[in-house]
């Protein structure tokens, strides 16, 4: 399904089908405030294993990052943080960020390997963020790659609906999207150390 949903005032009706669709064992392609990606919920081990074969990577090797709709959501997956490093996420939050913290117990259940690391993002970008409250849990995610490029990613909203209108369940079209990837920032043994600069900048 494509479906077009307003980029800072989202339809609850298209939030409620979105929601029943990732409840369902579901796999959406959306816009974020960087790079459009493919993700599922983190309760669907099945949907999680779709994105690994559509990705054509290995589970226990897929780099995932975790959507939260707010910190609040941070101790049911992750160690205790320091407050420097929680009040830097407050600050820059939501954003164009992906932090790095170190993963509780559950992370090894969801990913079925040993990692030891989470990447948390709450992108500034309505629709998504409205799909993770609603849905009650974060979403996994991973992005989308342009196959054609070596470095680039799909921005278009119908092109990318070309490209996998077969392989997942709905395509959410936002708007055309950033080429242009999260800020990563390390956070692991309570330092802080930006791995990747992309679009976000820290303050």
């Amino acid at each position: 399904m494509f479906l077009q949903v307003h980029p800072e005032n989202p339809n609850p009706r298209h939030i409620k089908m979105i929601i029943e669709c990732l409840e369902d064992d579901g796999v959406i392609i959306f816009p974020t405030d960087t790079i459009y990606g493919i993700g599922c919920s983190v309760k669907s081990n099945k949907a999680f294993e779709r994105i690994a074969q559509i990705k054509g990577i290995r589970k226990e090797k897929a780099h995932f990052s975790f959507i939260f709709n707010d910190l609040s959501q941070l101790s049911e997956f992750t160690k205790p943080i320091n407050n420097d490093v929680f009040k830097l996420m407050r600050r820059n939050l939501p954003g164009a960020f992906t932090f790095i913290l170190e993963a509780n117990n559950n992370i090894p259940k969801i990913f079925q390997s040993k990692r030891k690391t989470i990447g948390i993002r709450i992108p500034d970008q309505p629709i998504i963020t409205n799909i993770v409250k609603e849905l009650g849990c974060p979403i996994m995610t991973t992005s989308i790659l342009d196959e054609d490029e070596i470095s680039g990613f799909l921005t278009d909203p119908e092109e990318i609906n070309d490209r996998y209108k077969d392989r997942v369940d709905i395509i959410i079209d936002g708007g055309v999207g950033s080429n242009e990837e999260s800020t990563i920032v390390d956070c692991t043994d309570n330092e802080i150390l930006i791995t990747r600069q992309g679009k976000g900048i820290l303050e």
